[in-house]
């Protein structure tokens, strides 16, 4: 696309931002007496569609949805999104190898909103059709396909194709020319390989199997955090200081909702900066990724809820916005 292109593009998000929810409105969303109250607070601000029901999953796949319709709106070329989709794409791939090895159907934990959806991402595992997929997905696909079939390891399944989805990411953003693309793959590389160093230390998993499950980036040294996980919690600590996680570290030692939230705060922190970018796509991707982000702390409010957690409970798992 050409500057004016995003130009224009960029003019209309920018006046669907002022319809993000702030942090004064998500302690709205808090203060409503019930889970039924939260609902009908949604659909008075639009969530949703107007003659939908008031379920809380379709309320929330609906805003989903109507995010891509807005950029697909706006832009003739999809090209530069195509990271965003590559965690749900392999996501899916996960659960038709999981759905043909096991013979167990789960239609509802699939992306439709995806490139490659629940029936053709069964018919291609089904068939072994691995061609079909794109090329950073094929051997990975071989590779898990055969892992559960013959060993029926699900957990290193799993880290076969989550590596493979990180390293994609990583390499989509090594490759792109837009400085976002490159900063959100750093970003959510980075912090999701700290998580399996953490996971990894309280599951007492082995060396071999991190490394299996990360991928490689500029922010981290993966052997020194692997390391750091075989020895203890405090050690993973001391190295996430030592390369700069300074509050990825202060969050661990908080607690493990502390630490998510750090995690979910990163990215948006690593896309805020695309607020005052008015010539790129980077408003755009930084658009989809904070109305994810808006979605799934509306979602974290609506568990909340419906479990009847306190609600200071509730905050301390908030995520912070993007406006």
């Amino acid at each position: 696309m050409s500057d004016i292109d995003y130009t224009y593009a960029v003019a209309r998000i920018r006046a669907l931002e002022v319809s993000l929810f702030s942090a004064a409105t998500l302690e709205q969303l808090i203060a409503c007496d019930s889970f039924e109250g939260c609902i009908a607070f949604l659909q008075e601000r639009g969530w949703g569609d107007p003659q939908g029901e008031a379920d809380a999953d379709a309320i929330l796949k609906r805003e989903r949805e109507k995010t891509w319709e807005t950029i697909r709106g706006m832009v003739s070329d999809m090209k530069p999104f195509d990271v965003l989709s590559y965690q749900n794409l392999f996501h899916n791939l996960k659960a038709a190898i999981k759905e043909v090895c096991t013979e167990e159907i789960n239609q509802n934990i699939f992306y439709e909103e995806c490139p490659i959806g629940r029936e053709d991402m069964l018919r291609i595992v089904r068939e072994k059709d691995f061609s079909s997929l794109p090329d950073f997905m094929q051997e990975p696909a071989k590779e898990a396909y055969e892992t559960l079939l013959h060993s029926r390891d699900g957990q290193l399944c799993d880290a076969i194709l989550d590596q493979a989805a990180l390293s994609a990411i990583y390499q989509a953003g090594q490759q792109s020319k837009d400085r976002i693309v490159k900063d959100y793959a750093e970003s959510l590389v980075a912090v999701t390989d700290i998580k399996i160093a953490v996971r990894a230390q309280r599951t007492k998993k082995s060396l071999e199997f991190m490394k299996r499950s990360m991928a490689e980036c500029e922010s981290l040294n993966i052997e020194a955090l692997c390391k750091a996980a075989l020895q203890s919690f405090e050690a993973i600590c001391e190295y996430l200081i030592s390369a700069g996680f300074r509050e990825a570290a202060e969050a661990l030692g908080e607690s493990s909702s502390a630490f998510e939230c750090w995690c979910d705060n990163r990215l948006i922190e690593t896309i805020r900066p695309q607020k005052y970018q008015p010539f790129s796509v980077g408003p755009l991707i930084a658009y989809i990724l904070a109305r994810e982000n808006e979605i799934k702390t509306v979602r974290i409010i609506l568990t909340g809820k419906l479990n009847d957690f306190p609600e200071q409970s509730i905050r301390e798992r908030l995520r912070e916005m993007y406006v």
